[in-house]
């Protein structure tokens, strides 16, 4: 070894070590699972968001950074073996998007750094020990926030005829915080003066159930299950002829009555700005899980039309999207 050679040696062993983690590498590898199928127009239109976000903090896929995406299509068989693949690729950072994601992934690794996005009360299912501080390889972002649970039910109360009966829908296999979301459910019904009755799904059948539902409305809850089999749940409610609100604006957007929700594409953007930290240098352990901040009403006219409901003025007047 020469004397330039062993001066550079010199040099980076008395780089600090926060240094020496913002060193780029060549290439960083980023495995993404989520919960969506490859071909849905949902993921797909996550996937663009992330890669764009990515973009806009230096990391350039097929540049500097190498993405491994995995979709499970709704199936938690599929997306354990996903989790399988992608920790065997030995990824320097995971993205995992949506409840079961997490937790295949953080089954399997506690030392690779895993950031969420579009999970539910990350802190009651264990992935973290507190908002404020995670602890342990996992981080990210919540798409629930406490009162968001009597909004949807607040919403059903504005459409007329009066909805006096509401049926929760969720799938208790795949959506275990909905206990969480059906007491503040509860809670605000008694002031709203609503019956709710849980109308639990777990297949095929018991959605096809649904239409057979009368003199009431339906609340869908945030779940893989629901966005998965959206375009059969949606047959069923239009079957029914009840109004409905639902946890995205995906189903408002595909023929659904209204819906009040988070704003998945802020998600995906903020869990970028998390990846780049991490990538440089930070620990997950240190950065907060964060709530969301901002949120979406969506009414679809031409299906109120069509069930022959009027939508509260109120309710349009504050809508972020109307489809008519």
């Amino acid at each position: 070894m020469n004397r330039r050679e062993l001066l550079i040696l010199g040099m980076v062993a008395a780089m600090p070590s926060p240094v020496l983690a913002q060193q780029p590498s060549a290439t960083r590898r980023l495995g993404v699972l989520s919960v969506t199928a490859a071909d849905d127009t949902v993921g797909q239109t996550r996937s663009a968001i992330l890669v764009e976000a990515l973009a806009a903090h230096g990391l350039k896929e097929h540049d500097n950074l190498r993405i491994d995406w995995r979709s499970g299509a709704g199936d938690r068989v599929r997306i354990a073996a996903l989790a399988d693949e992608l920790i065997a690729l030995k990824p320097d950072i995971l993205l995992a998007v949506g409840t079961p994601s997490v937790e295949e992934l953080r089954r399997r690794t506690a030392t690779i750094p895993i950031v969420f996005a579009i999970v539910t009360d990350p802190v009651s299912q264990g992935f973290v020990k507190n908002l404020a501080h995670p602890g342990g390889n996992v981080t990210g972002f919540t798409d629930y926030d406490g009162p968001l649970a009597g909004k949807w039910l607040e919403m059903l109360t504005q459409v007329t005829p009066k909805v006096s009966r509401v049926f929760v829908v969720y799938n208790p296999a795949t959506a275990p915080f909905a206990p969480l979301m059906l007491r503040t459910i509860e809670d605000a019904a008694r002031t709203l003066h609503v019956a709710v009755e849980p109308a639990p799904v777990q297949d095929a059948a018991a959605i096809a159930a649904l239409a057979s539902r009368k003199d009431g409305g339906f609340l869908v809850l945030p779940d893989f299950f629901t966005m998965a089999n959206r375009a059969q749940l949606l047959g069923a409610i239009a079957q029914a002829r009840l109004p409905a609100v639902f946890w995205s604006r995906t189903f408002v957007e595909e023929g659904g009555l209204m819906s009040y929700s988070t704003d998945s594409a802020e998600q995906i953007r903020r869990a970028a700005s998390y990846i780049d930290r991490i990538l440089k240098g930070a620990q997950p352990a240190d950065l907060p899980v964060q709530n969301p901040t901002k949120f979406e009403l969506a009414v679809n006219l031409k299906t109120a039309k069509s069930l022959e409901l009027v939508i509260s003025p109120s309710l349009l007047a504050i809508a972020n999207s109307v489809v008519e």
